[in-house]
């Protein structure tokens, strides 16, 4: 996938002469002539990388760096001036600039500070990804039969860019078999973006997935770039997507079938290579029998099945997985980590895990925070699984 490359300089014949240079070396560039327009690019496109002119007229670049940071602060820019000193480069450091160069232009130089940035560029990318994970990163936790089957998969078919549907109840960590795919895959130091398609109203899904124009719609106040454009050359998670409208589903079959797709309100057709990967708690067959979900979208998007099994189907995971969260949970409160004893973990082998591995990961969070002793006991626990267990035994009626 060619790197993104945005070139701000007042001058034409600089951009023109930067645009056939990193042409040549497989970049894809696009070029501004002041910073209003810069901006408005970085907000209309994914971009990789700037390289910005100190000097222009109106903004100068000072200014439109700021602004860039405030908008992608792990987008590297590289400033250009040909009245370079110290204080100004220092000042440009200050405000994040990635390096500075000096006019007339060492293209050597210029070449190797622009991949050293596209490489900080992804590591930046990846740190702001691993603060937003589930605790504990993609590590799928579990010898039962059932998840060596689906690690193994993973690593068959991660590499092949083949799409995957991944099935489940909730809280069984579908999202966790989505970033591994994507970590194992070619496309591993490109995006991973999610998108929760239960999360979002309706009439907003396809504005979240393409993007939208200005005023295409009451609220649209600005333009906007959907989903499947971040995740340009990455993956795609769809989590959920058997709550996806029937407008969304027949706009996302075409994305897979001919990688195009337009924006709300937009004419411009845009070209994309996203590896979809789309998980559901839904059967979605059953969905598109009632109506409810495309047929065609369905086996465009089932290539590999992976079917992730409830926590009450593999029971003994549990010990394992409850000594995994303790380690966790145990890091992010910044103590030791606290043990169960075997009467407590009996208990937790027999309850019925409703919410799955999810519901077990928080019960251990919340068991080591109110829990004074290092030893969690049965004591401690008939108010968090007892009473649950007791209550859904109650007639409902």
């Amino acid at each position: 996938m060619s790197k993104r490359v945005l070139i701000v300089d007042d001058e034409a014949s600089i951009r023109s002469s930067l645009e056939k240079l990193l042409s040549y070396e497989k970049y894809r560039t696009l070029s501004a002539p002041d910073g209003p327009s810069a901006l408005e690019i970085v907000t209309d496109e994914r971009i990789d990388i700037v390289l910005l002119d100190i000097k222009m007229p109106g903004m100068d670049g000072l200014e439109v760096l700021q602004k860039l940071k405030e908008m992608r602060e792990e987008l590297p820019v590289i400033i250009i001036s040909g009245h370079g000193n110290i204080s100004t480069a220092v000042e440009a450091t200050k405000l994040g600039a990635f390096d500075f160069i000096e006019k007339p232009i060492d293209l050597d130089r210029l070449l190797l500070t622009v991949r050293n940035g596209l490489k900080q560029g992804t590591l930046s990318q990846q740190n702001v990804e691993l603060r937003e994970r589930i605790p504990g990163g993609t590590e799928i936790v579990g010898e039962h039969p059932s998840i060596k089957e689906i690690l193994e998969t993973i690593n068959r078919v991660a590499p092949t860019g083949a799409r995957v549907l991944i099935m489940g109840e909730n809280g069984t960590g579908k999202e966790l078999v989505a970033r591994k795919l994507h970590e194992l895959s070619t496309r591993s130091t490109e995006p991973f973006v999610e998108v929760n398609c239960a999360a979002i109203p309706e009439e907003l899904i396809e504005s979240e997935l393409f993007g939208h124009e200005k005023g295409s719609f009451t609220g649209a106040v600005s333009k906007r770039i959907g989903k499947f454009e971040l995740a340009d050359g990455g993956s795609l998670f769809l989590d959920e997507v058997g709550d996806m409208s029937l407008s969304a589903q027949a706009k996302v079959l075409r994305v897979l079938q001919e990688s195009v797709f337009e924006r709300v309100g937009g004419t411009e057709t845009k070209k994309v290579d996203v590896r979809v990967i789309a998980a559901s708690n839904k059967n979605l067959l059953e969905e598109a029998g009632r109506g409810n979900f495309r047929e065609d979208l369905f086996y465009r998007l089932n290539v590999v099945p992976v079917e992730m099994p409830p926590l009450r189907e593999r029971r003994s995971d549990i010990p394992m997985l409850v000594t995994h969260f303790l380690d966790q949970v145990a890091v992010e409160l910044g103590s030791a980590p606290k043990k169960v004893d075997k009467k407590a973990l009996e208990m937790m082998v027999e309850y019925s895990w409703p919410g799955n591995v999810r519901e077990l990961r928080n019960l251990i969070e919340r068991l080591c925070i109110l829990t004074l002793s290092d030893s969690i006991t049965r004591d401690d626990m008939p108010s968090l699984v007892l009473t649950r267990e007791e209550d859904m035994m109650k007639d409902p009626f």
